[in-house]
């Protein structure tokens, strides 16, 4: 029996729920990057980035590959991306809607 739509769509947001996982995503919009770069820039154990990256894998969002002795991970397409900028969107047009608010409630209560 096949998954709703609906709740695939929430396993996937599921998995990208984790602020390393985010930035591991992040970090791999420019390229492949090797798992000892990753763990250079995200202050994290070995172990920890390992299992975020399994998580990624087998949820489809990141593959991996080897390139001699370095194990190497790319996001699995380019709508990763897509999506991570759309977030980006929605958080700066959500944030940007509270600091109206903020200054619409300062001034009104100057005012009273």
């Amino acid at each position: 029996m096949s998954v709703p739509l609906y709740q695939a769509k929430a396993e996937m947001f599921r998995v990208l729920g984790h602020p390393v996982r985010i930035r591991v995503l992040e970090l791999l919009q420019t390229g492949p990057l090797p798992v000892r770069d990753l763990l250079a820039r995200i202050d994290i154990e070995p172990a920890n980035m390992s299992q975020q990256l399994a998580v990624l894998r087998r949820a489809g969002i990141v593959i991996s590959f080897r390139d001699g002795a370095l194990v190497m991970y790319a996001l699995s397409t380019p709508a990763v991306a897509d999506l991570l900028a759309a977030g980006r969107r929605i958080l700066s047009e959500v944030l940007t809607d509270r600091d109206s608010l903020l200054a619409e409630l300062r001034a009104q209560k100057d005012s009273v």
